[in-house]
C-alpha cells in the first residue's frame, strides 16, 4: 500500500487495483489545483478545502457520512465525530473514515476538532496508520493531536492539515506537533509505502510526507 499527500487533508491511498482519495481541497486553501484519478472519494464534511469533487477524475464512488461499505475488497467505515461542539458555537459534525485493507488499517480523522471520548475510541478498530490534523484553529492542535495519538496507539502517525508554504489558512506548522511527540529532524518522504502489518514499527513512529503538488 502507498499513501501520497497532496496537502491539507487530501491523500491518495493506493493498493492492488484500488485508489482512494480523501478530502480533496479547492483553491481557497492556497494549494495549486490537483487532478487525481480514484475509485473512491471520502468527504469528512462539506466545507471549503475538504469536498472538491472536481479534483477527482474518473467516476468514483463518494462516501460522505457514517456507514459501512466495501469496495474492491476494502472495508470502509464512516464514524461520526465532532468538528466543533464548544459552547457559543454551532455544533458541527465531521466523519472519521477507516480503511481496512488486507493487512493494514488506516484511519483518516478528517476535520476533527474535538478529542473523542474513551467510549468513542473503544468503538474504533485497532489503527495501524493514523492520518491526523495537527494545525489547530477549528481542528486539533498539536497537544490535542498528541492526546488522540496516545488514545489510539497507532504504529504510524502521518500529520496533516497544518501550515505549509502553500496554504493561506491560519494554521500552526507541524513543528509544534513534532515537539509534542518528542521528535525532531524528521525527514519528509515523497510517500509512505508498506507491504504488510509486520513491516510496521513496534512503537509509534511519526512520518512526514512531502506535499506532492507543483509549486
Amino acid at each position: 500500500m502507498e499513501i501520497i499527500w497532496y496537502g491539507h487533508s487530501f491523500f491518495r491511498l493506493k493498493d492492488r487495483g484500488i485508489s482512494i482519495v480523501t478530502d480533496p481541497y479547492d483553491e481557497s486553501t492556497g494549494y495549486p489545483p490537483v487532478k487525481v484519478k480514484a475509485d473512491v472519494v471520502t468527504i469528512s464534511h462539506y466545507a471549503p478545502g475538504h469536498s472538491n469533487l472536481k479534483a477527482v477524475r474518473g467516476k468514483p464512488i463518494v462516501f460522505d457520512g457514517p456507514g459501512e461499505y466495501e469496495v474492491k475488497g476494502v472495508f470502509i467505515t464512516g464514524v461520526p465525530s465532532w468538528h466543533r461542539k464548544k459552547k457559543g458555537s454551532r455544533p458541527e459534525r465531521t466523519t472519521i473514515f477507516i480503511f481496512e485493507f488486507d493487512s493494514i488499517t488506516v484511519a483518516h480523522l478528517g476535520d476533527m476538532g474535538e478529542v473523542p471520548s474513551q467510549e468513542e475510541v473503544e468503538e474504533l478498530p485497532a489503527v495501524d496508520v493514523l492520518l491526523v490534523p495537527v494545525g489547530g484553529k477549528d481542528t486539533l492542535d498539536a497537544s490535542k493531536a498528541a492526546e488522540v495519538v496516545s488514545m489510539l496507539e497507532p504504529k504510524v502517525v502521518i500529520p496533516m492539515h497544518y501550515k505549509t508554504e502553500f496554504t493561506r489558512l491560519s494554521l500552526d506548522g507541524v513543528e509544534k506537533f513534532l515537539k509534542q511527540m518528542g521528535k525532531k529532524d524528521v525527514e519528509p518522504l515523497p510517500s509512505f509505502k508498506v507491504k504488510s502489518r509486520r513491516d510496521l514499527p513496534d512503537e509509534t513512529q511519526v512520518v512526514l510526507l512531502k506535499c506532492n503538488v507543483a509549486s
